[in-house]
């Protein structure tokens, strides 16, 4: 079985949010004798080359023409995925992509948007030609890469190499849907007559690229199961629920995992102390390290509550700003680490400025990242829809309880306090005081030491390895050709 997997950003060469992890490790999870993988990814400028011994394939120079516009002429770059055998093509062109130094640039003209994604997707299925790489499975994933499944079904549906081929469409976050006018359809090479419906990409009366993904492909995967049933409804289907429904024999949800290689007390090379399961007095340490980089007071039994997060809506920021005050009469310290929309970048920093107990770096390091993960006592999202969610695996296999909204794959994966064999906690409604009761009852547990070590002890050793949802994958691959 051939599959290719279609990805604007791939750990750990780019990384914006979750996409990148999951394409990054996922496959090295479905490493078999009976499986050949390639995945392809932008060559953006930020990229180190030299570190990943990315090298220039000969002859791959590739001219491509879109709509009037004049060729445009790619070229390919690949090397292996990091501890595995499994090749990586970067797909590169000075106007879309090496030119910039992040994945998603700011400030940049809706149509030029538009052309990076439809660009980089024709170009996955010329070079996949090109190379000779006949693949079974495109598995594509968000808008990025929505166009595939419609040109599969559509323009290449009479060419020889591509007749056997089928995809699969992941929806990591169904928000960002790639709405756009119908006039970018004839730079995509389609034909509005065959396209432009309700049960192809029309979506009252504008385009969206997501939705033709769902209607084409042959599977749609949700990254969690409680995702995958969340939107089928109003409230969580963000318009696309009617088309969702419409299409929901082949809609599935398999929940991600994390690459415990990376994540793990045990060997993480980026803290100073290293502690696991079986030892965990070394956390202290950690905590001790994490308070210092934050400017707070080290105190043995008063909780560290920690945010890793983009600063968007989605996340539940407002729930925060809306109980602020109480926040800072906690008898509890709050770390924040995150960038995103000015208003939240602006309000973290006032209230670091305002507080005894809350500090925070309106950025994104990775080595900090794992730092907080490590020292942190609590780990709070307070999301209001969470597809998966990542951080809160890594918080709990770093023995740092999750307070989470019972929402999307954050319902999927922390057993809430007092349940047996408890990990986390959760609120169910979207609000703030419900939160803030939520995380005085964390903060009254964590007085009580031996329930709290019970906690830790069972999030240490939860399971959200990729070993088994990666055999999901692998079934959902087989039934669509066989």
């Amino acid at each position: 079985m051939k599959v290719l997997f279609a990805t604007f950003e791939l750990a750990p060469f780019t990384k914006v949010g979750g996409l990148a992890d999951v394409m990054g490790s996922l496959p090295k999870y479905l490493q078999s004798d009976d499986m050949e993988m390639a995945i392809f990814t932008p060559l953006i400028g930020s990229i180190n080359q030299e570190k990943y011994n990315i090298q220039e394939i000969p002859n791959s120079q590739l001219r491509l023409k879109f709509g009037y516009a004049a060729e445009y002429i790619f070229t390919l770059k690949m090397c292996k995925l990091p501890n595995t055998n499994i090749n990586v093509f970067f797909i590169d062109n000075p106007k879309f992509f090496s030119c910039f130094n992040c994945v998603y640039p700011s400030g940049i003209d809706s149509w030029y948007e538009q052309e990076r994604f439809i660009t980089f997707s024709k170009a996955i299925l010329e070079y996949a030609r090109l190379l000779n790489f006949k693949p079974d499975i495109i598995h594509c994933n968000d808008w990025h890469t929505s166009m595939i499944p419609v040109w599969i079904k559509t323009s290449y549906k009479n060419d020889e190499f591509y007749k056997n081929t089928k995809t699969v469409f992941s929806i990591h976050n169904l928000a960002y849907q790639g709405q756009y006018f119908k006039e970018i359809l004839d730079f995509a090479g389609l034909n509005p007559d065959e396209v432009f419906h309700q049960y192809g990409l029309e979506h009252y009366g504008a385009l969206i690229w997501m939705k033709g993904a769902i209607n084409y492909a042959d599977k749609i995967i949700a990254v969690s199961p409680n995702y995958a049933k969340e939107i089928l409804t109003s409230e969580y289907g963000e318009g696309l629920d009617w088309t969702l429904n419409n299409n929901k024999d082949k809609l599935c949800g398999i929940l991600n995992g994390i690459d415990y290689q990376e994540f793990n007390p045990e060997t993480d090379k980026l803290i100073k102390y290293n502690y696991s399961v079986d030892n965990i007095k070394n956390k202290e340490k950690c905590k001790k390290e994490i308070v210092k980089e934050y400017w707070l007071e080290y105190k043995k039994d008063r909780p560290l509550i920690a945010i890793i997060s983009r600063l968007v809506e989605q996340k539940g920021i407002d729930l925060l700003k809306a109980v602020e005050n109480d926040l800072m009469k906690l008898e509890a310290d709050i770390i924040i680490l995150g960038t995103g929309e000015k208003r939240y970048e602006d309000f973290f920093t006032w209230i670091s400025y305002n507080s005894k107990n809350i500090r925070s770096r309106i950025e994104y390091r990775a080595d900090l990242c794992n730092k907080i993960y490590a020292g942190a006592d609590m780990f709070l999202m307070p999301s209001r829809f969470e597809p998966c969610g990542l951080s809160q695996l890594i918080a709990l296999k770093y023995g740092t309880i999750p307070i989470v909204r019972a929402t999307g794959g954050l319902e999927n994966t922390v057993n809430a306090y007092p349940n047996k064999n408890a990990d986390g906690f959760k609120f169910y409604n979207y609000n703030a005081h419900e939160m803030l009761n939520t995380i005085q009852y964390a903060i009254n547990t964590y007085k009580n030491k031996k329930e709290w070590n019970s906690l830790v002890k069972n999030a240490m050793s939860a399971d959200f390895s990729w070993t088994k949802s990666a055999q999901e994958y692998k079934k959902v691959y087989k039934s669509l050709i066989e």
